[in-house]
């Protein structure tokens, strides 16, 4: 029985159930998700954080259906769509929509700017005329801060901050009321992600949009977010408010997060993860930050723990919690233990 982690009592968009993928890789089973359970609620920014290959943008790609699920399920307002029919998949794309990471090789660079933001009304029979369709081109490059000319011009002729405006556009012009953000700032000048990340905001407050934004920088997720998760090696490893995360990370993984995205002086107040992110298809046993953890102790080589509520609505999957930071457990953990 996994923990079901819940933001407020009030009805989420979305109800994850235990997702689950697995690949093949040879003869290896590799366990790339492993067992999520996760409420997003209506018109919030839920940030997903961690290292390149823990298995966020799989996760994500799995709420979109660009990727099935291996177990679990997915409830969108109540209803499963874990493995809709490929009439129902082509309904959900008007719901659920994806920005990727690089806006180079996201838009195909052979079609003008208005073609490739008209395209999906035309798949899905939206706006009866060529001059609806139009309209709705223009809303849209206007709500991304680009005007009309855009609309003649070629991505080649774009910057990056631009293209990825053009992206967002594309995501929106359905309508959508879910839409995941995965990694849509790391390609871009630093100088430019403010503005994107900006506009990102924006557009949640004028279209009520609720996002799963994935990154690797925490700082980045916890401008953005209102709630963070910290993924590892497929699992959830620690989950609360943004801003209290912030402030006190209960996870050794989420402080490690932290102090490499930090400023500081020298090495001294830098944490520095020792090794490598260990193979999914191979993981440790115990916990599975383990081997690069700075607090490790005995039990955590050989029992995995599991994500408990602490107090505050803080999750964590570790032992040390308490210890390390006098944070303690809610009375009802024994109900809420499970696989991550």
């Amino acid at each position: 029985m996994s923990a079901q982690v819940k933001p407020d009592n009030k009805a989420p968009l979305l109800e994850i159930r235990g997702l689950t993928k697995e690949f093949r890789q040879g003869k290896d089973r590799v366990l790339a998700v492993n067992h999520i359970d996760l409420d997003i609620q209506k018109g919030e920014v839920f940030g997903l954080v961690g290292e390149s290959g823990c298995g966020k943008s799989t996760f994500g790609q799995m709420l979109v259906h660009l990727l099935d699920p291996s177990g679990g399920k997915i409830l969108l307002n109540g209803r499963d769509i874990t493995r809709p029919a490929r009439r129902e998949r082509k309904d959900l794309c008007k719901q659920m929509q994806i920005v990727f990471q690089d806006p180079y090789s996201s838009i195909d660079p052979n079609k003008t700017i208005g073609w490739l933001i008209e395209e999906p009304l035309k798949i899905h029979g939206i706006g009866k005329t060529k001059q609806e369709r139009d309209e709705k081109v223009s809303q849209v490059l206007k709500a991304v801060g680009l005007d009309e000319s855009y609309r003649t011009r070629w991505p080649n002729e774009l910057s990056g901050g631009q293209r990825q405006r053009v992206a967002i556009a594309i995501a929106l012009i359905l309508d959508p009321d879910f839409v995941v953000c995965d990694e849509p700032v790391s390609a871009l000048d630093v100088s430019v992600q403010a503005q994107v990340l900006n506009l990102l905001l924006d557009l949640r407050q004028q279209f009520g949009l609720t996002y799963l934004f994935i990154s690797h920088d925490l700082n980045v997720v916890s401008y953005v977010s209102d709630r963070i998760g910290v993924m590892y090696l497929g699992n959830l490893v620690e989950l609360g408010d943004g801003e209290a995360i912030s402030q006190m990370p209960l996870h050794p993984y989420t402080e490690a997060l932290f102090s490499a995205s930090m400023e500081v002086e020298g090495d001294r107040d830098r944490i520095i993860l020792s090794g490598d992110l260990p193979s999914p298809a191979h993981p440790p046993a115990g916990c599975p930050f383990h081997t690069r953890c700075f607090a490790c102790e005995e039990r955590c080589k050989t029992e995995k723990p599991q994500l408990r509520e602490f107090e505050g609505g803080r999750f964590c999957a570790c032992h040390l919690v308490e210890k390390r930071t006098g944070k303690k457990p809610v009375a009802h953990n024994e109900a809420l233990e499970g696989n991550v």
